[in-house]
């Protein structure tokens, strides 16, 4: 059963060596693989020692290389895993169900983790989603700029944190500037800061449906 929070319970978390008040929807920018693993570590080892629920979205080799480097970093993965507080998910299993990406199914989909994560007893539930599956073009992914926007519908429901990651050398300059505006908190060239260029769902999901059109 769905159940909403409500007004989102205001709380802190720390990103990128700056301190985030959540709920917080935040646009990631990173220079390469390497990168993208000194950002998501620290984040991912605070929210385990706080007991926060740990969920990250990538490939194969993703899930592998930072399983390894939580172990080399003391974390206990096999033991936050069984007991569910740690949480590593293939995006062809999430964003790609059914070899196809649906808007609407992914933003239930993360209303449902985060309901389960509050049934479960996690206080928040924090979620880092690699974001180069839409390179694939898969049936679908046109509509993920409408997620990225409508998810500013959902995430101010609940208190959690949400970090959507693309990879600088990967997108378009055109594809990072509309995905920036979809994301309230910005972290670029290493720092964290509210986003300036942010564009509230009202205005922008209007926008990229008439894209679609």
């Amino acid at each position: 059963m769905r159940r909403r929070s409500g007004l989102a319970t205001t709380g802190t978390i720390n990103l990128a060596g700056s301190t985030l008040t959540c709920p917080c929807h935040v646009c990631a920018f990173y220079d390469g693989a390497e990168e993208q693993s000194e950002l998501l570590l620290p984040f991912f080892e605070e929210g385990l020692a706080a007991g926060d629920r740990v969920i990250s979205v990538g490939n194969e080799d993703l899930r592998a290389e930072w399983i390894d480097r939580l172990r080399r970093a003391g974390v206990d993965v096999d033991a936050a895993e069984m007991n569910g507080q740690l949480q590593f998910e293939d995006w062809e299993d999430v964003y790609l169900c059914n070899g196809r990406f649906d808007a609407d199914e992914m933003l239930s989909f993360v209303q449902d983790t985060i309901n389960t994560g509050l049934q479960r007893g996690f206080a928040r539930t924090r979620g880092w989603g690699n974001m180069e599956w839409t390179l694939a073009a898969a049936p679908g992914t046109e509509q993920f700029l409408l997620y990225e926007s409508r998810l500013n519908y959902i995430l101010p429901l609940y208190h959690d944190a949400s970090v959507c990651a693309y990879d600088v050398r990967r997108f378009p300059a055109s594809v990072l500037g509309d995905v920036a505006r979809a994301h309230p908190y910005l972290l670029a060239d290493g720092l964290v800061q509210e986003n300036p260029y942010y564009v509230p769902p009202d205005e922008l999901v209007p926008e990229f449906k008439s894209r679609l059109s």
